[in-house]
């Protein structure tokens, strides 16, 4: 039965700090052997090591190695490829810049693939539209945990002989067709930041099974120097992407956690769905029936035409009830930003805008309406593992409030 009336106010779990976190007793033990061991670097202790075993193994992937950051995980896919200057990455428009950057560093150019309107996430019919001879990758965001239709990516990336980089930064143990995400393309992307289902703060994670990739991927995080060679050197241009071993020793506490961690977002984000599936003007995210999503965030759809003042609109009504909600998600798609329209990279060089293919940056927005409908109508909730129930039928409760109120402007 739906919840017809729920408190004034009711203070929700935040991943932004303890309440909505599952960091304690066992992070504190793990920090405090490292800390006693004296050994805080990854080169010569053990906790890094053993959380890429140990997550690579969660997830099925032959080789995982840590890093600094997401940021730091697709720069050093993207590395792992080794493109050539002026090579293009096909990717998403809606998306982190810290998965873009990395493209430029390379001396690569994004091409923005437009994005299905429900999911946000690009498809095989989008991403086909932006290939060419000079594309070299393409990155698929499995974009608040919901996956990407991995069957048709592959298929076509497989015909062209190019490989996938899955960023999962925001899907942690999310399925298409039983198969975990960032293993069914080249490489598999995750962050390890405040707010990912699991966090130390700062942090990344790649994995492969492949084995020629990880041998490339264990380099660049540790500069290009072959540890563990008969006769190491720097072997090319690399960066020191180390995770320390007291953000090991937080991620591998974290990691058994992971699994309880996804089932309770899993179990609470049903509950919400079940309670707001009839209302008329805001559809609950659609998941295909062949895929798990995960719910780093819960993304409603929000039609303006029923819906007065769309969902800006919802988001003031949820705000007076401590519901901090982000309509819109980015204000604007990627491509809008500075880096892009102006060309800022290294001094005035605008390298390596300048060896793109002009049809590549004009970023016409009749390219991209199902980005640019996306973005207008999605309102995106909080989300964590330790709401309870009483907290989501209160969620509920504010936005079937909202809509009523809205829907009578």
């Amino acid at each position: 039965m739906v919840q017809t009336t729920f408190p004034e106010f009711l203070t929700l779990p935040s991943d932004q700090d303890a309440s909505g976190r599952t960091l304690g007793t066992e992070e504190v033990a793990l920090l405090s052997e490292v800390i006693q061991s004296g050994t805080l670097t990854s080169t010569k202790g053990s906790f890094v090591k053993k959380f890429e075993t140990e997550f690579a193994e969660t997830i099925g992937a032959s080789k995982a190695f840590a890093c600094a950051s997401g940021t730091a995980a697709i720069h050093s896919a993207i590395a792992a490829i080794d493109p050539n200057p002026g090579d293009e990455i096909v990717t998403s428009p809606i998306t982190d810049m810290g998965a873009l950057t990395p493209i430029l560093y390379q001396g690569t150019i994004p091409v923005f693939a437009d994005v299905d309107v429900k999911t946000y996430n690009v498809t095989a019919r989008t991403i086909e539209a932006c290939l060419s001879e000079r594309t070299r990758a393409i990155i698929v965001t499995h974009l608040f945990g919901n996956p990407c239709d991995m069957n048709e990516i592959m298929e076509l990336a497989q015909a062209r002989q190019i490989p996938v980089i899955e960023d999962c930064a925001q899907a942690f143990l999310a399925q298409h067709n039983g198969q975990m995400v960032g293993t069914i393309g080249a490489i598999g992307c995750y962050s390890l930041q405040q707010g990912k289902h699991i966090t130390t703060g700062e942090g990344g994670i790649v994995t492969t099974n492949d084995e020629a990739l990880a041998r490339r991927l264990f380099l660049f995080i540790n500069k290009a120097w072959g540890y563990g060679d008969q006769n190491p050197d720097h072997y090319f241009l690399a960066l020191n992407y180390r995770l320390s071993e007291l953000q090991g020793a937080v991620a591998l506490a974290q990691l058994p956690k992971l699994a309880g961690v996804v089932e309770r977002r899993i179990k609470t984000a049903r509950q919400l769905t079940s309670q707001l599936s009839d209302l008329r003007g805001v559809e609950p995210p659609e998941v295909s029936p062949q895929n798990v999503h995960t719910y780093w965030k819960y993304c409603l759809r929000v039609d303006s035409k029923i819906i007065s003042q769309g969902a800006n609109g919802m988001a003031e009504l949820l705000k007076a009830r401590g519901i901090s909600s982000a309509p819109r998600y980015i204000q604007k798609p990627a491509f809008m930003c500075e880096i892009f329209q102006k060309q800022r990279t290294f001094g005035t060089s605008r390298y390596p805008f300048t060896l793109a293919r002009p049809e590549v940056l004009s970023y016409d927005s009749a390219q991209f309406p199902g980005t640019l409908e996306a973005l207008e109508g999605v309102l995106v909730l909080p989300w964590n593992e330790n709401y309870t129930v009483e907290q989501v039928d209160y969620i509920a409760g504010a936005v079937r409030e909202a809509v009523k109120r809205l829907s009578a402007c």
